[in-house]
């Protein structure tokens, strides 16, 4: 079991996402940087859908009442244990009573911490994600507060496996992290510089030059973002001319743009359904890059195909699943 002691700005217990509900108008929520949450649960040997916390920017301080084998994916927030560093991307035992901080973020704005068995809340229509605006799921429904305790559920062969590996050679630390992590080529925060990007459908209605801008001009993610959607400030986007539309589906990385000509882009959070013109589609594989954007930030747009973006996701998903034999072998 864990407890809060502070929570951090947004701290919220979420897994895969709540998919099914839509046509009822419940969003799928679930976790912003899908891939990081993923690899930080195979790193302790659980599935991938398991429920972690999500941390955002200020992260909490949390302390571990018995033994746990945890991982830190995602960004880089300054993550200690009892004041020392901790790295992210690789399996870490803990031992009881011991105390995870976070400090200054470095790179990134979201971390995901992921423990063996998986944290221990009800399901609640398929899913564990904490749906905050209807307050369900997760923990009571809603982010994380001081003095919550939260236990996780029995862990598997494999976890067990890890955790008698690292505590044979803790001796008199509170902590061993393996000496090896998952990051290299799969996922590199600092490697992107600009997010791939399919037209939307009603890219055509754009004026060439609103076409040829959201291309070429950088956009700024501004204050006004949070898990339902990024708003973004740039060069303004201007239909050739006013068009009435029905309101249709939307997805995980959908980019609208209403009448005022500044591009909002749909996450996690998002409703069931838009209005507004459609101009892009983000590529799956480059969510979590944008899911780690914090205000501020620029981002830059690419064009790629709908085949190129299926490509770059097979094989994200072959590394992926690379990792989960390769975590398998490590500890066989």
């Amino acid at each position: 079991m864990i407890t809060i002691i502070k929570p951090g700005i947004l701290t919220s217990i979420q897994d895969l996402g709540r998919y099914g509900f839509q046509k009822y108008g419940v969003i799928a929520s679930g976790a912003m940087d899908q891939s990081a949450h993923r690899i930080a649960n195979l790193l302790v040997g659980n599935e991938e859908n398991a429920a972690t916390l999500e941390i955002t920017l200020l992260g909490p301080a949390i302390a571990f009442n018995e033994d746990a084998l945890i991982s830190i994916c995602g960004g880089d927030l300054s993550a200690t244990i009892n004041g020392q560093a901790v790295r992210r991307w690789r399996p870490v035992f803990v031992r009881g009573g011991s105390t995870l901080k976070f400090g200054p973020g470095k790179a990134g704005c979201r971390a995901y911490i992921a423990v063996a068995g998986g944290f221990d809340v009800p399901v609640v229509m398929n899913s564990k994600s904490t749906y905050l605006r209807a307050e369900i799921g997760g923990f009571s429904g809603r982010a994380l507060k001081e003095g919550d305790q939260i236990a996780w559920s029995s862990h598997g062969n494999l976890s067990g496996i890890m955790i008698k590996h690292l505590k044979s050679n803790l001796k008199d630390h509170f902590f061993m992290e393996c000496d090896w992590s998952a990051a290299g080529d799969l996922i590199d925060y600092t490697s992107r510089r600009s997010i791939r990007v399919m037209e939307g459908r009603q890219f055509e209605l754009f004026t060439k030059g609103s076409q040829e801008k959201f291309f070429s001009e950088p956009f700024t993610v501004t204050s006004e973002s949070d898990r339902m959607g990024y708003r973004l400030k740039g060069p303004l986007l201007t239909m050739e001319k006013a068009e009435e539309m029905i309101s249709e589906a939307v997805s995980f990385g959908t980019i609208q743009v209403p009448s005022e000509g500044n591009p909002i882009v749909l996450l996690a959070d998002r409703q069931t359904t838009g209005g507004y013109p459609k101009i892009g589609q983000i590529a799956a594989v480059d969510l979590p890059y944008l899911a780690q954007a914090k205000p501020g930030d620029r981002v830059y747009f690419t064009k790629v195909t709908l085949d190129e973006a299926q490509s770059l996701y097979l094989e994200q998903e072959t590394k992926i699943k690379q990792l989960k034999i390769g975590v398998s072998l490590k500890f066989r």
